[in-house]
């Protein structure tokens, strides 16, 4: 699933090109991927109208319309969101809407297993959105703090990785990020959150905005269908020190990194440098 490095990397390869852009005609191929308004209305709310800016909220794009309204994107699992200056979807597969400009460019979105989601919201519609509008701080900004970790996971037993998903926490980070940062800061995956020490917090802090901000320099991880707004596919996957490398030599001790399932998510951890 793309997570705050990879949206991050898709809204600024789209903003030099949709920004100022007019909507001529917009369809939707596969209508329960929007979740607001129906269909025909989401198509309505978007035709005729001009991007202004396109914003990221954690995991969502915000296309901010010149009528205060957005178009809303979360990519999910195998999202796309793919610009072209001719029109043409040449290249990508599984395209289910598609927002054709009055120059002739087009802005698609792909979405292999079709658990993407779009919405039309006008302003007093957001707290529809509940998820968006109650995440918390992102790494790298001033409200993402050590004291502010600190002082959040003080109150939680549950299991630390499960606590770094969890975007009413922290907003945006993911499973990918979520392994490599718990290695950085050498902190076994599995312990309690309310167990951290300010020490330790202090580590997971800075390793965590060190790990989303490199994501970010690489333009993101592709481990499958992830691609940027034009179609470029991120470099950070070759950076990766335990996610997904099961059994692997951990890349400072040695010793086998190991798999184990947190919350339902597989987790990759070294046994010896995360005691």
């Amino acid at each position: 699933m793309p997570e705050l490095p990879e949206v991050e990397t898709v809204r600024r390869s789209l903003a030099r090109h949709i920004a100022g852009r007019e909507i001529m005609a917009v369809r939707v191929f596969l209508p329960r991927l929007v979740k607001w308004p129906e269909s025909d209305l989401f198509c309505a709310r978007l035709t005729g109208r001009t991007i202004r800016e396109i914003d990221r909220t954690g995991k969502y794009l915000r296309l901010r319309l010149d009528d205060a309204a957005e178009f809303i994107v979360h990519l999910k699992m195998t999202g796309e969101l793919m610009f072209s200056a001719d029109g043409s979807s040449e290249g990508m597969g599984f395209v289910r809407a598609e927002v054709r400009f009055r120059d002739g460019a087009a802005l698609f979105f792909g979405d292999a297993r079709t658990l993407g989601a779009l919405y039309a919201l006008r302003p007093e519609e957001l707290p529809r959105l509940a998820s968006m509008m109650a995440m918390g701080p992102e790494p790298l900004t001033e409200a993402f703090c050590p004291a502010y970790l600190y002082e959040i996971a003080r109150g939680h037993r549950a299991k630390l990785k499960s606590f770094l998903l969890n975007q009413k926490y922290i907003g945006g980070l993911g499973n990918i990020y979520a392994d490599e940062a718990l290695f950085r800061a050498r902190l076994r995956p599995g312990r309690p959150a309310s167990s951290l020490s300010r020490a330790e917090t202090e580590r997971l802090h800075e390793a965590i905005n060190e790990v989303i901000r490199e994501g970010i320099d690489d333009g993101g991880t592709t481990i499958r269908n992830y691609r940027d707004g034009e179609g470029h596919v991120g470099l950070h996957q070759d950076k990766l020190r335990v996610y997904q490398r099961t059994g692997a030599p951990c890349p400072v001790c040695g010793t086998p990194i190991k798999r184990v399932v947190i919350g339902g998510r597989g987790t990759h951890y070294c046994p010896k440098c995360q005691k």
